[in-house]
């Protein structure tokens, strides 16, 4: 294992955050605290309690996952598509660094990344509302696995992608609707019979529904069962990432 080379990339795109620091740290926390101001005081003021919790606090989780799944694609997105675009990847691909240490480099700061925003976001909501942590383990291990797990993801999306208008359409069009419709802001067991089982097909049902049993006790999905799905999406993330390097697919054209 070169650790040489893991620790270069990780201090590069660490760097780059630091760099862009307003952009990268300060504007997600600042639109998280509008969600609290809006949804937390102004809304749960009238909405009272969800599943014994009160609204402001109850949607604690749900932000918290909003700002991670959206930081995590985005922060290792941009990370290996730059390289891509600047035609530095060739070299780095040329250099005697495997694919793992690459991965490793790369998705573990854009992991830390995340894994700070959402700390800050978790900080910042005191500030608005009162919470608990239920199982303080337990939401540090979701927080952890969700934050590699979509970071994974995001590297996926900037191998493929091949202009910045790809880069974003998947984020925008795919992750940021299926975050909205899983419960970020409502417990699935408000919703009509019918479309809480369209609902169960969304996976993000079952991210959000493991960082709010982790906060309070309570899931409106087993939480074995969302343990296991962000498992299974890190494993597929992992296959995906082997075979794009094994085959070299939109590395070497």
């Amino acid at each position: 294992m070169n650790v040489h080379a893991i620790r270069a990339i990780y201090k590069f795109e660490m760097a780059r955050t630091f760099r862009t620091i307003v952009q990268s740290i300060v504007s997600p926390v600042l639109s998280t605290s509008l969600y609290f101001v809006v949804f937390g005081s102004a809304i749960g003021s009238r909405m009272g309690e969800v599943g014994g919790v009160n609204y402001g606090s109850f949607i604690v989780p749900g932000l918290v996952m909003l700002s991670l799944l959206g930081e995590s694609i985005s922060n290792a997105s941009f990370g290996i598509y730059l390289p891509k675009w600047s035609g530095t990847i060739y070299e780095l691909l040329s250099s005697p660094v495997s694919f793992v240490e690459v991965v490793i480099g790369y998705v573990g700061a854009a992991a830390s990344k995340s894994i700070m925003l959402g700390v800050l976001i978790l900080v910042t909501a005191r500030i608005f509302v009162p919470y608990e942590i239920v199982h303080p383990v337990w939401m540090v291990v979701f927080l952890v696995l969700t934050a590699v797990t979509f970071s994974m993801f995001g590297f996926i999306i900037g191998l493929w992608a091949d202009s910045f208008q790809k880069l974003q359409a998947i984020p925008l069009m795919v992750v940021t609707p299926l975050t909205f419709l899983g419960g970020a802001f409502y417990s699935i067991n408000m919703l009509p019979p019918l479309w809480q089982k369209v609902t169960l097909f969304n996976p993000v049902v079952y991210l959000i529904s493991g960082m709010r049993w982790a906060f309070y006790g309570s899931s409106d999905v087993n939480v074995a069962i969302s343990f296991g799905i962000i498992l299974g999406v890190l494993v597929a993330c992992v296959t995906a990432i082997w075979w794009i390097f094994k085959t070299g697919y939109k590395l070497k054209s």
